[in-house]
């Protein structure tokens, strides 16, 4: 049985693989040489994903279509992997969603829902395969946002669960380092996905000086991971911005970010009457 797990070839498992940051991170990687097992909830595009890849010359990906939300998706996706012969030495915890609005006034079930695939599912995976990761000396990359370190009027459920991925994973990177595995936090700040339609901004956001493209944002999170850096925030404005955090007073930040993201908005978020 032993024999049977060292055998296994190892894969890099990224979640959330069919669009943005998630479909980027992809290309990297097996731009890389990294064998790769992609998992997201639209089938068809992964599968195209996977033929792009494959026509690059790259070995073509093994795709799993689920949806993280339901309870059993890790081990739904670890029996996959046993069928398939592998085990990861990386994991990329890309998946995840933001919802616009006051906490409130959004449908309480798929906030819900957001924090299972934001915390609970990356939580899960994270933990589920250190005998894999420690063998091959492998790593984590868990995405996070600069969010992670702002409070979040306007989506407060969403920045909670990165301010969690940021914390867990930072101290992971220190319990999992003695075992030779890396663990890194990559927090960009905006990024033009499918992300920001998911979330419900308001059409016709433009891009300002935090936007870094998908591209950007996974080369950067791939770079860290090989350095075996603790956390990555993508471009200066960004990095700018967390430093800043830092020292301002917290009620500051609220009506800075309320006011941010009310205007992604619209103006549809309204502060509840005292």
């Amino acid at each position: 049985m032993v024999r049977a797990m060292i055998e296994r070839r190892p894969v890099t498992l990224i979640t959330g693989a069919s669009a943005g940051i998630g479909m980027a991170l992809a290309r990297i990687f097996a731009g890389h040489g990294h064998e790769l097992m992609l998992v997201a909830r639209r089938e068809q595009q992964l599968r195209e994903l996977a033929d792009a890849i494959a026509g690059r010359g790259h070995r073509r990906p093994h795709v799993h279509s689920l949806d993280l939300a339901r309870q059993q998706s890790v081990e739904e996706i670890s029996a996959s992997m046993s069928r398939l012969g592998i085990e990861p030495n990386i994991i990329v915890n890309n998946a995840g969603f933001g919802l616009l609005g006051t906490a409130v006034d959004l449908s309480r079930s798929e906030q819900l829902a957001m924090i299972d695939v934001n915390v609970r599912v990356l939580t899960e995976l994270s933990l589920a395969f250190i005998g894999a990761l420690e063998r091959h000396r492998g790593g984590i990359l868990n995405v996070a946002s600069v969010a992670a370190v702002l409070p979040g009027p306007g989506m407060a459920v969403y920045y909670a669960t990165k301010a969690y991925v940021l914390s867990f994973s930072e101290a992971l990177h220190w319990e999992l380092q003695p075992r030779g595995i890396r663990v890194t936090a990559l927090c960009p700040g905006p990024v033009p996905t499918e992300f920001q339609a998911r979330a419900g901004f308001a059409g016709g956001s433009k891009p300002d000086v935090l936007t870094k493209t998908a591209d950007q944002v996974a080369e950067a999170g791939y770079r860290a991971l090989q350095r075996g850096q603790r956390v990555a925030v993508p471009g200066l404005a960004n990095r700018l911005t967390v430093t800043v955090a830092r020292f301002l007073p917290r009620r500051l930040l609220m009506e800075a970010v309320g006011r941010y993201n009310g205007k992604r908005a619209g103006g549809r978020i309204k502060r509840s009457p005292s």
